[in-house]
């Protein structure tokens, strides 16, 4: 009976994350919307690139925790604090002036928590800040293609987002114990 329940749990976890890529047309019209509206903004702010730092710090910690690095996911999240601290948003028009600083200063919070942090806690700060970089991205742009990933095991099974720039799903909140466990959501373009 115990051979059967762990056989059932173990098929359970296979399907659940496997590492199944939509199909890419699915994937694609879905990312369209935030691919112009990334695009947009990108051609309305000659500040196009004022993310990359953001970005970069953010890619920095995601490697990290895929990497279950504790230390190097804290040096991250305070070149990410920084960065974020750093964004000038006086470029960007009143209108989206209040929102971005709403944002930046969760993001902020999130990235000196990181590096304050144990590594379940680094990953739990993790998955909500990015939320707020894919929100950036939106407003502002970005100067890279990002994948929107996730893992439908997060949290209890209520799952968990990040962005990676690459498509190669390496889940940053389990780390090594559930590494491929998740998929592409969107595909958000230049």
């Amino acid at each position: 009976m115990k051979r059967v329940l762990f056989a059932m749990g173990f098929a359970a976890l296979i399907v659940s994350c496997g590492s199944t890529k939509k199909d890419e047309t699915t994937s694609e019209k879905k990312a369209e919307p935030a691919a112009k509206s990334s695009k947009a903004a990108a051609v309305e702010n000659p500040n196009g690139n004022a993310l990359t730092p953001v970005l970069n710090a953010y890619l920095n910690v995601k490697d990290a925790l895929v990497n279950d690095n504790q230390e190097g996911a804290a040096k991250a999240g305070g070149t990410l604090a920084v960065a974020l601290g750093s964004l000038d948003l006086s470029v960007f028009p009143a209108s989206q002036q209040k929102e971005l600083k709403d944002i930046v200063e969760v993001a902020k919070n999130h990235g000196e928590h990181i590096s304050e942090s144990e590594i379940g806690h680094q990953r739990e700060h993790f998955e909500a800040l990015s939320k707020d970089v894919k929100d950036l991205a939106g407003i502002i742009g970005t100067d890279r293609t990002l994948y929107h990933q996730f893992c439908p095991m997060y949290d209890g099974n209520k799952g968990g987002m990040w962005l990676s720039a690459n498509e190669e799903v390496r889940n940053p909140l389990f780390g090594s114990s559930m590494l491929k466990c998740g998929r592409v959501e969107e595909v958000i373009k230049l």
